[in-house]
């Protein structure tokens, strides 16, 4: 069990250590060699998992798709609000998720890899399918359409606000980004119910998240 969890400790630490190469140099300046200095382990630690760039690249975006923090909630549109805001509090905090979104806008590493934007958008299209059964969405809601526009939308604020000379706060951004689409979507009842907050990610993941990921 010992081995097991050590094993499973030094995979997360290869990812994390590509993940950061990544982001600071783009997929093709990034070399294995500054990967394994990153992440303090050997070259025989990182190929016993990892015996290419290339799959350094496919483990970090196989990271993408997470809804750690996610709880159920009454309406599933709050759901999929809570999704929106709780990637936008841990993605500046954790360089795997940020990692997936440098890969996806390199040409290079998209070429290569496509991109986790398609399973972002069956999420999302999942949730306010649900919410549309549910009699939470305005009668002329797509949920896919929705879900593919928002994902654009998402992403296109997550990049603006990071090229910007004194960054916005992302998860503020995205709260607001919320508060201009939601009226377009859910039913005044519901729109009357919803919590956009830009701290609800915080309060959702709990005080032990930024001890986790220190």
């Amino acid at each position: 069990m010992a081995k097991q969890e050590r094993a499973i400790r030094t995979r997360r630490a290869c990812l994390e250590a590509a993940a950061e190469i990544f982001n600071e140099y783009g997929y093709e300046a990034a070399t294995i060699a500054t990967i394994i200095e990153r992440a303090q382990l050997t070259r025989g630690a990182l190929y016993f998992h990892f015996t290419s760039k290339e799959e350094l690249a496919r483990g970090v975006l196989a990271e993408a798709i997470t809804t750690e923090g996610l709880v159920p909630q009454p309406l599933k549109l709050q759901e999929w609000a809570d999704i929106a805001l709780l990637l936008a509090y841990r993605l500046p905090r954790e360089p795997l998720l940020s990692a997936c979104i440098r890969l996806s806008v390199d040409t290079k590493a998209r070429s290569l890899f496509g991109t986790r934007w398609p399973d972002w958008i069956m999420l999302g299209s999942e949730v306010l399918v649900e919410a549309k059964e549910r009699g939470e969405l305005l009668p002329h809601v797509d949920p896919t359409d929705t879900a593919r526009l928002f994902v654009g939308a998402w992403t296109g604020v997550q990049l603006v606000a990071e090229a910007m000379p004194q960054p916005p706060d992302l998860s503020s951004e995205i709260s607001r980004l919320l508060e201009f689409i939601l009226p377009n979507v859910a039913v005044p009842g519901v729109l009357a119910r919803l919590d956009t907050s830009p701290f609800r990610a915080e309060r959702l993941l709990g005080t032990h998240y930024s001890t986790a990921v220190s």
